[in-house]
């Protein structure tokens, strides 16, 4: 039990120190104080000016395109990457795809260098259809932040308007009232009012869950999560001798460290997307710090499941013995693992479950989180639970051990594939860095059990390689997707601009870290038909990259109620209104969809 904790511990000194080195980047940028940036406090403090007359905002309408006009008085700046307009439509706030121009380059002390907008900022947006009768008011919510040059920063400001498009009349809506939207049964005197932010009804919270369930319960069929289930079994196979009661506490634990997982995931998300940032699911894979100790840990694992080296087999979930209280560690932390691996995936289900999480309070959130959780721990759930289906299990033997030693390969498979994406992010030389890091691992590994005088030499190495982490390498380069003569790169109002020429487009959002984008554009978006059919119809091809972080790709996501990638749309042309596709791509599917479009 002490090996096993001490060598527990080192494998994950090597995380928890990267994870220190890395803080400041995972803190709300804005939250920051110190003598030359804090938050309005109080208008009270004459030195500065209401938000209002710090940045007057004005809005113009020309059938569905709204210009926003803001007069920045002098001295004050607003970010370009805190600006955003969300429209009421059917009962919920859908975010708008906003054309910003290129803002001034600025170092800020907290954030370091950010696109800021001095004097004057003019904006354009498309109003989404509705299906509500053209006099009656369009309303949008327009948030917007911005700081003072002598060192004060305003929190993110919420304006609402009102909007009628048949007269090009706009009215400021006073946002300290809401009040339910007008009906349309209303008389004709009575004025349109702000309507309530998005509510979740008990049916809609039960769907989403649903949703959220079948999604994990798929997110086991994963190539990376799959070896982790498969491993889970054999150690149930294995408690054969044990009794039912310890075999079920084995599940429930398992269950709880998925679940604590998915919430500590959810958790960090809600939070630094409640402080302005721009994040979705899968956010940590678009850190390369964090892919570099996912290669570190895939790597470790596989040696342990090769028998190359000895973590203790607890910790990978196939326990010597389910009995010892580290067995209930090993379920708990197979649990965490499983998480890990599944979170460079979206399952079907999952895209509008976790787009509905994203957009409610912090427990209705969370209690869609715990359902996707339940999912994803559900099948050994059954296992330890119902001996009948554990009877059906084969009896212990010579097998296991194999199987243990193949189940390897996968994960040196996903080790290769995560240094794969970090080449993406950063570069061949943070590969070569990471790829020191994994031999300073083995270095560690190999002289910890040894003599007490050799482990400062096993300490070393692990701190080396955690060291490693922190490198300025390992650093994000710019976006991995560049205008092709098939593809063309997404920018904002790039989608505005085709739209104009009444042309199809397909709209591919993706990431290197996302299995399921990469299966479907091997099995479909590359298949000689789907590309036979691009042409005959004329199809522009465009692609955002979300690999690394990307607030415009974030904002476009959010548009389509989506929180993580794949996502795809396509737009048939003309005023045919665009088409979301499933998460799952096969060529027939892809066929049938343009053959109805055309």
């Amino acid at each position: 039990m002490k090996n096993l904790i001490a060598q527990l511990a080192l494998v994950s000194s090597i995380l928890l120190a990267s994870f220190a080195a890395h803080s400041t980047e995972l803190s709300p940028n804005l939250n920051a104080t110190n003598s030359n940036s804090a938050y309005f406090s109080s208008a009270q403090d004459s030195q500065f000016l209401p938000v209002e007359e710090a940045y007057q905002l004005s809005l113009k309408i020309d059938q569905q395109q709204l210009s926003l006009n803001w007069q920045i008085h002098d001295g004050y700046y607003l970010y370009r990457d805190r600006i955003s307009i969300k429209q009421f439509n059917k009962g919920e706030l859908q975010k708008l795809e906003l054309a910003l121009p290129e803002g001034k380059l600025k170092h800020d002390p907290n954030i370091g260098d950010t696109q800021v907008f001095y004097h004057q900022l003019i904006a354009q947006t498309l109003l989404s259809k509705t299906n509500s009768p053209s006099s009656q008011a369009i309303t949008v919510k327009v948030t917007s932040q911005g700081c003072a040059d002598a060192g004060l920063c305003y929190p993110p400001h919420h304006q609402w308007f009102n909007i009628e498009p048949s007269t090009g009349q706009i009215t400021a809506i006073d946002q300290a009232k809401p009040q339910s939207q007008a009906s349309t049964s209303t008389s004709s005197n009575q004025s349109n009012v702000m309507p309530s932010p998005p509510t979740w009804s008990a049916f809609k919270l039960l769907s989403m869950a649903a949703f959220a369930f079948a999604g994990g319960l798929i997110l086991n069929l994963m190539p990376c999560v799959f070896p982790v289930l498969a491993l889970k079994g054999i150690s149930l196979v294995e408690s054969a001798d044990i009794s039912a009661k310890q075999r079920r506490i084995h599940g429930l634990v398992y269950t709880a460290g998925v679940v604590t997982s998915f919430v500590a995931v959810a958790s960090l998300l809600l939070i630094l997307r409640a402080a302005g940032q721009q994040l979705g699911w899968g956010y940590q894979l678009q850190s390369p710090w964090f892919v570099a100790a996912m290669v570190y840990l895939f790597f470790v694992v596989g040696l342990s499941f090769s028998g190359v080296i000895e973590l203790g087999a607890q910790f990978a979930g196939a326990g010597q013995s389910l009995t010892e209280k580290s067995g209930m560690s090993g379920s708990f932390f197979t649990g965490v693992l499983a998480v890990l691996v599944a979170s460079p995936c979206t399952a079907p289900f999952m895209g509008a479950s976790l787009g509905f999480a994203l957009s409610q309070p912090m427990i209705v959130a969370l209690a869609v989180f715990v359902a996707l959780g339940l999912g994803m721990a559900t099948p050994f759930l059954l296992l330890s639970w119902l001996p009948g289906i554990a009877r059906l299990l084969p009896r212990p033997g010579r097998w296991m051990l194999t199987m243990k030693e193949v189940l390897a390969f996968p994960m040196y498979l996903t080790a290769i594939w995560l240094l794969w994406v970090l080449g993406r992010q950063s570069g061949v030389n943070a590969v070569m860095l990471v790829l020191i890091g994994c031999l300073l691992i083995v270095i560690a590994l190999y002289f910890w059990p040894r003599e007490r005088w050799q482990r400062g030499i096993s300490v070393v190495s692990a701190l080396l390689a955690a060291f490693i982490l922190s490198s300025a390498m390992l650093n994000a380069t710019a976006s991995t997707t560049a205008d092709t003569g098939d593809v063309t790169a997404y920018r904002r109002g790039l989608l505005e601009e085709l739209q104009q020429d009444q042309q199809p487009i397909f709209l591919n959002v993706t990431a290197d870290w996302c299995i399921t984008c990469l299966a479907n554009e091997r099995v479909a978006l590359s298949s000689a038909k789907v590309k036979q059919r691009f042409d005959e119809l004329g199809v522009r091809y465009v692609k955002a990259d979300w690999t690394n972080q990307d607030d415009k790709i974030t904002q476009l996501l959010a548009g389509y109620q989506r929180s993580g990638v794949p996502l795809y749309v396509y737009f048939p042309g003309g005023s045919a209104e665009p088409i979301v596709l499933p998460q799952l791509l096969s060529v027939d599917t892809l066929l049938a969809i343009f053959s109805k479009s055309s």
